[in-house]
């Protein structure tokens, strides 16, 4: 029985429970922060109040016009966008961390690591930059599409709960969504999943402006948290061969 087991697992049981440890403690982590960050709402508003300003006065202020259009469209399309800024952070996250545990279990320990050292940034960022996300200023036109959407609004209670009010900047589902959609992108082997797997940080981002949740300006910077996460790991690992993704750790 205890073979059986055992052949389940990669790396054996044992490893499967620390990395889930890992996973799990992050979720810990990221609640933390945003109990930090919200100790200063005032600032939070500030800043998002900036970013409407910069990007007004920029001419940026793209996503008041993503918001009426999908609100215009509404129904099923609404709904899939709300879903998608709901899941793709952390279950869709998730799966794809399975999925590469299970099956490319030599790629996982360099995107794990990548994933956790963007968002250890993203956390200090929250934590130093709270910021509220666009659907908290109905005054300068923005909408809460949550509360437009049938199929999350029963778990609206839940939703709050667990999102983050005030972490717009970095947008952790911008830096997360790249990250995951690169790594699938180049440990599957169907040319349509990679495709797939390329167009999903495109998704995401056009889902977390639409909903309401992120300026661009955020998105920007997740995807910069990204990268300067992927450099950070390049340079404590002495390699050039990173883009395989397979970082050193274990």
């Amino acid at each position: 029985m205890r073979e059986r087991i055992a052949a389940v697992f990669p790396r054996g049981p044992a490893d499967f429970a620390l990395q889930l440890g890992i996973w799990f403690g992050f979720l810990a982590a990221y609640q933390v922060a945003r109990g930090v960050a919200d100790r200063d709402v005032p600032q939070a508003f500030a800043n998002g109040q900036w970013i409407i300003d910069f990007q007004r006065a920029t001419s940026t202020l793209v996503e008041l016009d993503l918001q009426r259009v999908v609100l215009e469209a509404g129904g099923v399309f609404l709904d899939v966008l709300n879903w998608t800024y709901w899941l793709s952070q952390f279950a869709v996250l998730g799966v794809a961390l399975l999925w590469i545990y299970f099956f490319r279990t030599e790629a996982f320990a360099g995107v794990r690591n990548w994933i956790i050292a963007a968002n250890v940034i993203g956390l200090l960022g929250y934590v130093f930059l709270p910021t509220a996300p666009p659907r908290m200023f109905p005054g300068e036109g923005f909408v809460d599409t949550l509360a437009h959407s049938a199929s999350l609004n029963h778990g609206s209670g839940l939703v709050q709960l667990a999102s983050n009010p005030y972490a717009a900047m970095p947008s952790l589902h911008g830096a997360d969504a790249l990250i995951i959609g690169l790594a699938m992108a180049a440990l599957v082997r169907s040319w349509w999943m990679k495709a797939v797997w390329l167009l999903w940080p495109a998704w995401v981002w056009f889902a977390v402006m639409a909903t309401g949740n992120h300026f661009w300006l955020d998105i920007a910077a997740g995807i910069a948290v990204a990268w300067v996460a992927y450099a950070l790991l390049a340079w404590a690992g002495r390699r050039r061969d990173v883009p395989r993704f397979a970082l050193s750790g274990s």
